[in-house]
């Protein structure tokens, strides 16, 4: 048995003709059968739907997980950050640096507290902030270095620690593709001054949508609270549907049903009307507005999902790592714009990202097979324009050139060794023509 088969997990129970059509999602397999039957079973819980012990247990079972004292449950992660900018005080008048490429949700959330989003180009390797560029768009007005480890390739914390000693500026770590990943041994999330996590359900684990501000700094936590107990719950109705959709995205993401039900799926993701819930994303936050609702906490019964998700974490992670090693050693043989994580660094790629010519043929080429992710189309993903975010043209331009030539590949637990040859061989086919 190879390494990939035995750490798999959540594969299909059920035995399956070989020859029959199977399509890998973008997105699944870290939910179980048993989540499943759980989440429906808290259907008809009510008492335990929205507010209930499952939020707690949650909540120190993941600060356990990433070495913190502190972690506090949130609808999504960027409630997450905001309320994190919201505790250490940064407002008007300050700055924060980031990264793109990015999502608008995270810049949103800086200028939600009144303060200036100062955008630095990534690494083409890792596709993470360029610290040298960092360092020099410091001023006195800097406040955050907020820290993206992208795709799940953790920064180099080494150089990012000793910059931010030097400099006197907070770190917040960005892991909301990064669940799992670790630096030296150690967690990522548990180096900067606080982070934030996002269990919306396109990561590593899902909650449909949610997020998570860890911290093990007990001056930092005390506000957190706050702004947590400040937060509105979510309605029975909103949690309904966030269960309904991760009951029914566990069905449809099934590798030899997918090619069947893709187009009803994709169209569930797409519709105001058909949504089982609000889109992640609203149409205000991609134009930079913020929402009507905004602060809101997550619910018992999401709580209780992520949490049986997450203590099978470890076979998640080694599965995935497996996948990505055989990407990486199968992709990096022919020549392709692979990453290079640093030194020290293990990631636990969420997706694993490389660099393609042509994206749309790539994307074709692989699709009788599986659908690729493309994070990123924009240096601020999903916004209407990267203006919106105050971002400038032309001033990062790896980002912007990612932001046309990234395609990512399935990690998650439904990817078997079948799927990545597949996948690859589309891959390199594909190249070998273009050579031609």
């Amino acid at each position: 048995m190879n390494k990939l088969s035995r750490t798999r997990v959540g594969f299909e129970k059920v035995s399956f003709n070989r020859y029959l059509p199977r399509l890998v999602a973008k997105l699944g397999g870290t939910t179980s059968f048993e989540d499943i039957l759980a989440a429906i079973a808290l259907l008809f819980n009510r008492r335990k739907l929205v507010d209930g012990p499952a939020i707690t247990e949650y909540e120190k079972a993941f600060a356990q997980q990433v070495g913190v004292s502190y972690a506090f449950s949130f609808s999504s992660g960027r409630v997450a950050l905001y309320g994190l900018l919201r505790a250490l005080g940064i407002g008007g008048g300050d700055e924060v640096i980031l990264q793109v490429p990015t999502h608008i949700v995270v810049s949103n959330a800086i200028r939600y507290v009144g303060a200036t989003p100062v955008y630095v180009d990534c690494q083409p390797d890792t596709f993470n902030m360029n610290l040298e560029e960092a360092e020099r768009r410091i001023t006195a007005k800097t406040k955050v270095l907020l820290l993206q480890h992208t795709f799940g390739i953790p920064v180099d914390m080494d150089t990012a620690l000793e910059l931010a000693r030097r400099k006197g500026i907070v770190i917040i770590e960005d892991c909301v593709h990064a669940l799992g990943a670790s630096y030296n041994g150690r967690q990522v999330g548990s180096f900067g001054r606080a982070a934030f996590f996002s269990t919306e359900e396109t990561k590593t684990i899902s909650s449909t949508m949610g997020g998570m501000a860890v911290t093990d700094d007990p001056q930092l936590a005390s506000p957190m609270a706050d702004f947590q107990a400040a937060c509105s719950w979510p309605s029975a109705s909103l949690t309904t549907r966030h269960l309904l959709r991760l009951i029914i995205y566990h069905i449809f993401t099934q590798p030899y049903l997918h090619p069947y039900v893709r187009k009803i799926y994709e169209f569930s993701r797409r519709s105001h009307q058909a949504a089982l819930a609000p889109r992640t994303t609203t149409d205000e936050e991609q134009r930079g507005l913020r929402p009507g609702v905004f602060e809101q906490r997550l619910s018992s019964a999401q709580a209780n999902i992520a949490l049986r998700q997450l203590r099978r974490l470890g076979e998640n992670i080694a599965h995935r790592r497996a996948v990505s090693d055989a990407y990486q050693n199968k992709l990096g043989s022919f020549g392709m714009k692979v990453p290079a994580p640093p030194a020290k660094s293990q990631p636990a790629f969420v997706r694993y990202p490389i660099w393609v010519e042509d994206r749309d043929a790539c994307t074709r080429a692989v699709a009788p097979y599986a659908q690729l992710g493309e994070w990123f189309t924009s240096v601020l993903e999903e916004s209407a324009s990267p203006a919106y975010g105050r971002y400038e043209r032309g001033s990062c331009p790896v980002a912007e050139d990612a932001a046309r030539h990234l395609v990512n590949l399935p990690t998650h637990p439904r990817v078997k060794a079948q799927d990545i040859e597949a996948i690859v061989s589309s891959i390199i086919t594909l190249r070998g023509n273009h050579a031609k």
